[in-house]
């Protein structure tokens, strides 16, 4: 269900068309181009040694047993990478350190890397590897935020003084005055399991080092990031690396950035000389190497006056940082704190956020990056406060969202929302809810949540300004060859989000040709236009895609401009249409783009001043973030003998702006609200008192995700050219809370109690067990 798409300046109708993906091809025939498939003559295979203790020192790391096996060709230990660190992309407020190494004595995680082993073929590295001899000296570990914040906790990083990286407050400073005068206060406490992007296609590289030039074929969401953190590392300079992504399947944050094992095995090239060396994460290895999100505590208010009329929201967030800030550092739990009033309208919000360190796996960037927290925290909140007034959830939702007369405007706590109908979507979706019948003694409810998503990242000076070490722009290059066939060059990488397909689109719908004569190139740092961080955080075709409509803009003007002069016609007189430039109401006066292509190529008939060639390069720079927004409503069925939860339903209303391609955003929020379930119901990352994780994570599978009905609203972007906003994470957003909400309603004698993800029926079993005893 649509109501419509907007061309903003197309010819050809392609945009808004559900053209097929054309990345399905060799995706579904197996001749897509993963890194792990890379074959190269001679290559070498590399084991990574990583740590079976969550804290202690590495003492001595003895390699002369591992020499002795056959065929094995090096071994680097900490010794060998004294000076080899990557750095911190976002920085918190006083936080000294600002890059971590690739290896060190120090552990402070299982899983940590301590060698890498490389050899012959992966069966004798994996030989070489178990015979190293590691003295390690075991120290105390500090699982989970509220034991790193004991005043006798051992200390991670002694020279900080204490484990708290940074602590600040956003928003209002007030709240507290606001919510003691309010009439109604709703307090709960959240906590929310750690949660691992979990792609279909590992991480995975091969290196070469050549004649001084290092090439890394990867699996990446952004190639140029990992050239210039590489090149940095590894004391080469910019020009003198090569990152080829090829296909990636499937990122959700985790591959976007490089990885020290990954850094490890680029330095084992560059030590072998001339030999690829290979290396594809293990299973086993997932999830302690690959970082996980999430991960996370919050204390949290809500204020209403007598009317229901939402006064203040409250949190203390309190962040999981892990072993050290990762590239990342603490912006996912930044962002849950900027976003934390949603689509609501208060008349003070604010936060107080502290990240601490844990001897855990340092958390990343996850598929939503903190806005599932958010999310979760307020529309609880809200649920309850419903409840507990005896007010219906959707109309209390109604009576506070901020309405499209109201838009655009500056949250609480500095977001500076753009365009949108809240109301529209959330009554759009209660239209389509529908109750399942009972009758089997499980207890039903629904559950509705909504959320605005920040997309677009992002303003570069805004992201400096936010600690971020790094660009926001995208750069597009668009060229029409002599034939009149077209290529789009973007430093955007293709990760399974349909990008090869939308770009296609946008320039065969402003440049008046078939898809099927565009050719899109990504993912390789030598033949692409540099992007500074790739394809993260809804904005790939937000502001890659921005960038190029400007560029088919210059480049269409150019076409006009020459096919006038040679029609002695004026250009505003002019249409591009069915492959060729005609003059308005006299379709004889024309000449096909091949001629106009050929005539500017050869540098014939060109109008003074024009330049021969159809090429044009452009840079978007995005003058604020863009912020989409969806309502979601989830029916659940519970077990209360075993606490087990099934999702019988599952509706959700989105609104991204213009829709390039609608088919592909259906599909990235179906994917994305299935990720959504899987947080809510099954996936976590348990660890031990003494720091092992649990290695059972759970993933949702066609049994958990049931049948999904999506309705979309288009509101343009005022700020995107294209008037595109993002839809990547949406689909991550809603769904926790909408679960969450939905079982509180089915099982009111615990509602208070429905805080944590993900709710195993362990879980729920606990709390109605508990609900049911005589002291409950």
């Amino acid at each position: 269900m649509s109501d419509g798409a907007v061309t903003d300046g197309g010819t050809g109708g392609h945009v808004g068309a559900r053209a097929p993906r054309r990345e399905d091809a060799r995706l579904l025939t197996g001749r897509a181009r993963y890194a792990g498939n890379v074959r190269l003559p001679g290559t070498a295979h590399a084991v990574v040694v990583r740590s079976p203790v969550a804290h202690g020192r590495l003492t001595g790391c003895d390699a002369k047993a591992a020499w002795t096996v056959e065929g094995v060709l090096d071994v680097i230990t900490p010794a060998d990478a004294v000076d080899v660190r990557l750095p911190c992309v976002t920085l918190a407020a006083g936080q000294r350190d600002t890059s971590y190494p690739v290896l060190e004595e120090t552990i402070r995680y299982v899983g940590q890397p301590l060698a890498v082993v490389v050899a012959e073929t992966p069966e004798a590295a994996a030989d070489a590897a178990a015979l190293l001899d590691l003295d390690l000296h075991e120290l105390p570990p500090v699982v989970g935020v509220e034991r790193a914040m004991e005043p006798d906790a051992p200390l991670l990083h002694p020279d900080w003084g204490s484990n708290v990286l940074t602590d600040s407050v956003l928003g209002d400073a007030d709240c507290e005055e606001a919510i003691a005068g309010a009439e109604h206060v709703v307090e709960l406490a959240f906590r929310y399991g750690r949660a691992s992007p979990y792609p279909m296609e590992p991480r995975a590289l091969v290196a070469t080092f050549i004649d001084g030039e290092l090439t890394i074929r990867i699996s990446t969401q952004a190639p140029h990031h990992v050239r210039d953190h590489a090149a940095d590392a590894l004391g080469l300079t910019h020009d003198r690396v090569r990152v080829v992504s090829g296909d990636t399947g499937g990122g959700f944050g985790g591959k976007e950035h490089i990885y020290p094992d990954e850094t490890l095995v680029c330095l084992a090239a560059m030590r072998l000389g001339g030999r690829p060396v290979r290396w594809t994460e293990s299973p086993g290895d997932r999830l302690v190497a690959t970082l996980p999100a999430r991960a996370a505590v919050h204390r949290a208010r809500l204020a209403l006056d007598a009317d229901g009329r939402f006064v203040a929201l409250h949190a203390d967030v309190v962040g999981d940082l892990g072993a050290h800030p990762s590239n990342v550092g603490i912006s996912p739990f930044a962002v849950t704190a900027i976003m934390l009033p949603g689509p609501y309208r208060f008349d003070r919000a604010g936060v107080r956020l502290r990240g601490v360190v844990t001897t855990t796996t340092p958390t990343g960037s996850y598929r939503g990056f903190g806005q599932p927290e958010a999310t979760y925290t307020r529309e609880r909140l809200i649920d309850e406060a419903a409840r507990r007034l005896g007010l219906d959830p959707v109309e209390l939702r109604l009576r506070n969202l901020l309405g499209p007369e109201e838009l655009p405007c500056v949250t609480r706590i500095w977001q500076p929302y753009d365009s949108g109908d809240y109301p529209r979507a959330l009554r759009t979706l209660r239209d389509m809810v529908r109750v399942f019948p009972g009758g089997d003694g499980r207890r039903r409810g629904v559950g509705f949540s909504c959320h605005v998503e920040a997309t677009g990242l992002g303003p570069s000076q805004d992201m400096k300004a936010a600690g971020q070490q790094v660009g926001g722009y995208e750069i597009a290059v668009l060229r029409m060859e002599p034939d009149a066939s077209v290529v789009v060059a973007s430093g955007l990488a293709a990760i399974g989000q349909g990008i090869e397909t939308t770009l296609a689109q946008l320039a065969a719908d402003r440049m008046g040709v078939d898809p099927g004569r565009v050719r899109v190139v990504l993912g390789d740092t030598a033949a692409t236009p540099y992007s500074p961080i790739g394809s993260i955080a809804s904005r790939a075709l937000a502001v890659g895609g921005g960038a190029l409509v400007q560029a088919a803009a210059r480049l269409r003007d150019k076409i006009l401009t020459i096919a006038a002069h040679r029609l002695e016609a004026a250009p505003e007189d002019l249409e591009i249409t069915d492959g060729a430039v005609r003059v308005k109401g006299d379709p004889r006066a024309s000449l096909t783009l091949r001629e106009v292509a050929t005539s500017a190529w050869r540098g014939w008939d060109l109008p003074e001043g024009a330049s021969p060639g159809l090429e044009e390069r452009a840079v978007y720079d995005p003058a604020a973030y863009t912020y989409a927004y969806g309502a979601h409503a989830a029916a659940v069925a519970v077990d209360p003998e075993t606490g087990a939860v099934e999702v019988e339903g599952y509706w959700a209303v989105n609104d991204a702006g213009v829709l390039v391609n609608p088919a592909i955003v259906e599909g990235q929020l179906s994917g994305g609200i299935a990720q959504g379930i899987g947080m809510a119901l099954t996936e976590e990352v348990v660890h031990t008192a003494d720091g092992q994780p649990v290695i059972d994570y759970l993933l949702p599978t066609t049994r958990e995700v049931p049948a999904i009905e999506l309705a979309t609203l288009v509101t343009p972007s005022p700020i995107t050219p294209g008037g595109m906003k993002g839809v990547g994470e949406a689909g991550t957003i809603g769904p926790p809370a909408a679960i969450g909400n939905a079982v509180a309603a089915a099982l009111p004698e615990v509602a208070g109690e429905i805080t944590v993800t993900p709710l195993t029926p362990e879980r729920l079993w606990r709390l109605l067990t508990h609900a049911r005893t005589p002291t409950g």
